[in-house]
Order: structure tokens, then sequence, then C-alpha cells
């Protein structure tokens, strides 16, 4: 019998997939607050369209009109004298403020990424990375051509990294290390985290010069600076500081394809002590999605990959083979939910269903509904140590970890 659910249903129209169609007319619009500074001219108080054309040295009709698109998509308030006011959604595009993603708006919709996602048919059919179609050049390269992007990226990346320490604090006990080195670690803002809730850590930083820039600087005015080291350098061809008791990738992996990664993964294994852990922070992907908003991230995350980086989210399955090809073997998959989650988590259904395994040396927690996941390496008898992972994105987060492989 058809499900009277079903029945009741009204058939699909045009008007419930044309937002999605439009969804793009949205992001330029924040993207253009962004630029303009909207929220920062704001803070202080409502104002009118005028004194914000002046303050911006805009044309006031057209950012009145501007101005109506940040009301419709819940960004400003008009009031009743014609003023706008930020709301607190429209506050997180402040410069410089707690919670604040201003950056990753000027980054996601900057024009390097919003041509690239236009050339996305080009990626599906060659499976070329679209920037470097566009641009003749690859990503990073790009960046480096392009100073006041990369900044903006290496900003946006700290900002992205407030979201997911409070979540790899709360599932992992990073006490149990002396020394952590975060590869690619830019300012320092994940590890100044570990530092500060672990008082007897000491952490080293390494990273390109342009990402560790402003990495002193950080740790200094956090307090933390006489228990980091702070070293530049190339991942892929440099010798990575040696004898850490836990290294750190935090989305770093799902920027490259598996050569590149094998690459920085085994640089990793070489720089490890017998004993070492390897963590990395990456989004797992399920074996199959559905349209739920951690999913959604995943997913459109994964084809930014495709269309701008040449990288890709991988599935639970990818990554043990690509930690295999590596000399590594993945242990467990560590859920790790924001604090938002976890105070609404005895009002809601669970985000991951864990299940544990024990045999010999490997551990593994494995996520059945995939979240951002944590693995962790141990040594293998005879072998470098092996790396875990830990991943993050949406509404919750997930770890993998990976523990050492049995002699042979």
């Amino acid at each position: 019998m058809p499900d009277a659910a079903r029945q009741e249903s009204p058939p699909p129209s045009g008007a419930s997939l044309f937002p999605l169609i439009a969804g793009f007319m949205a992001s330029q619009v924040i993207y253009v607050a962004a630029r303009l500074g909207l929220a920062d001219h704001l803070g202080d108080g409502a104002k009118s369209s005028d004194e914000l054309a002046r303050a911006t040295g805009t044309h006031a009709s057209s950012l009145r009109r501007l101005l109506r698109g940040l009301v419709v998509v819940g960004l400003l308030e008009e009031t009743a004298a014609g003023e706008f006011h930020v709301t607190p959604s429209g506050a997180l595009l402040r410069s410089k403020v707690p919670g604040s993603i201003r950056n990753l708006a000027l980054l996601f919709v900057d024009e390097s990424v919003w041509r690239s996602w236009g050339d996305l048919l080009h990626s599906v059919r060659t499976g070329e990375t679209a920037l470097e179609h566009v641009f003749g050049l690859g990503t990073f390269e790009y960046f480096a051509r392009n100073p006041e992007l990369a900044a903006v990226f290496n900003e946006a990346m700290t900002e992205a990294t407030r979201w997911a320490a409070p979540a790899v604090l709360a599932v992992y006990d990073f006490s149990r290390f002396r020394t952590v080195v975060d590869v690619g670690g830019g300012n320092g803002t994940l590890l100044g985290a570990l530092l500060a809730a672990n008082p007897g850590l000491r952490g080293t930083i390494f990273d390109l010069p342009s990402g560790v820039a402003g990495a002193r600087s950080h740790l200094e005015a956090a307090g933390l600076a006489d228990r980091c080291e702070v070293v530049s350098g190339d991942f892929f061809v440099d010798i990575l500081p040696s004898g850490g008791d836990a290294y750190v990738l935090k989305s770093v992996i799902h920027d490259w394809d598996d050569d590149r990664s094998r690459a920085i993964l085994e640089n990793c294994r070489r720089a490890m002590p017998a004993h070492g852990r390897l963590l990395i922070i990456e989004p797992v992907v399920p074996a199959k999605v559905d349209g739920s908003p951690a999913h959604r991230m995943m997913v459109l995350s994964d084809l930014n990959m495709l269309a701008v980086t040449g990288g890709r989210e991988r599935t639970e399955p990818e990554f043990r083979v690509l930690l295999a090809s590596a000399g590594f073997r993945l242990a467990r998959v560590v859920p790790a939910q924001p604090s938002s989650a976890r105070r609404n988590a005895r009002r809601s259904v669970p985000l991951v269903v864990t299940r544990w395994t024990v045999t010999g040396t490997v551990v593994a927690l494995r996520t059945v509904r995939a979240r951002p996941a944590l693995m962790v390496p141990i040594p293998v008898a005879g072998k470098p140590t092996e790396p875990g992972v830990i991943s993050s994105s949406g509404a919750a987060d997930s770890w993998n970890v990976a523990a050492p492989a049995t002699a042979k």
C-alpha cells in the first residue's frame, strides 16, 4: 500500500528548487558586505544607507539595494526609521571579534574560488583542477603570487581552526604527550589552544614562512611563546622537526591528491620516534551521504577540492588505503562534537554511533555515521610509527586514530 505521507506530500515544483539554483546571489551579497566592512561600520549602532554609503565610498542607492539583500538573508534588520543594524549572524562578518568568519567569506567567494567553481564542468569532464585551467597556476602557486589573498587564506584557516579546537580538546587527552608538532600549523591557533589546556605540554609549529608569519606574536600574546618553537619550511621537501610525541595535521591532507598526501605522510613518518602518534583532523565522508547539514558540508568541501586545490575529502576506507601506502594503519575513529552539540546531546538523537574493537595492538573506534575524525599512529615493530586521523566538519566532529601494525 502506498505510504500515506507520500500521498499527501505535494509534488516538487520549480519554486522549491530555484533557491538552490540562485544560491550564488546570496553568496555574492555576503561577499560584498564583507569586502565593504559593513558589519564593522555598524558595530556601534544602526545607520542609514546614506551614512553607510559615505563611510564605504559606494553609490548610495545601489548600496541601499545591497542592504535590502542583507536583510532578506538575515544578516541585517531595517528599523522603522529606515536605518539598518546588524543581526547576531551578521555580526560574524565583523573583523577581529570572537567567532568572526569574515575572512572565510572573503576566501570562499574570492575571484579565484568563484571562477574555479564557474569552471566546475571542466573538472567533472577531465578530472583536472578548474583553478589551474582558469588561471594557469596551481592553488598555492596562485597564493604565492597574490600575497593579499594568501593573507586572507591564512586568516580564514585561523577562523576555521577556532571552531575545531574545542571539539578536539573535548575528546582527546593531550596531557599524555610532552611535545606536539603541528605540521602546517599556520599562526599557531590550534597548537596554542592545546598548550593553554595542557600546561605540561611543549610544541613546535612547522609551516611555510608566510604561514608562520604571525605565529610568534600570536603565541606571545597568549603567554605561550616560551613553550613553543616556530620553524619554517616546506613539508614536501624539508626535514620536519624530529622526536615529537605527537604530530598533528589539520586540514592539510585534503588539499592534495593521493601522491602528494603520501609524500607528506611519509615525511611525518621519517620524523616520528618509535612511540610517536600522528593525528589528522579532517572530514571523513560516509559511505552513503544524505541531505543532512554535516554531509552537505563535507560533500561540497569535496567538490571545492576538486575545483580549486586538486585534493579531495576521503571516506574511512580511502584513508585506510592512503595511510597503508605510507606505512600506517588506521586504528580508530573518535567522534568529536562542538560545544553546542554536547550541550544538546540529551535532547537530540546521537549524531555519531561508534563501536570499539580491540585486536592486538590495533584499536578501532569507528563511526557508523561519519563526521570529522581523529586518527593517531603507533610504532610498528621494525617499522616507523603509524598515524592517526582527526577529522572535523559540519555540526559534529569525529576523530580517526591509527595504531601500529603488527610485525609480519
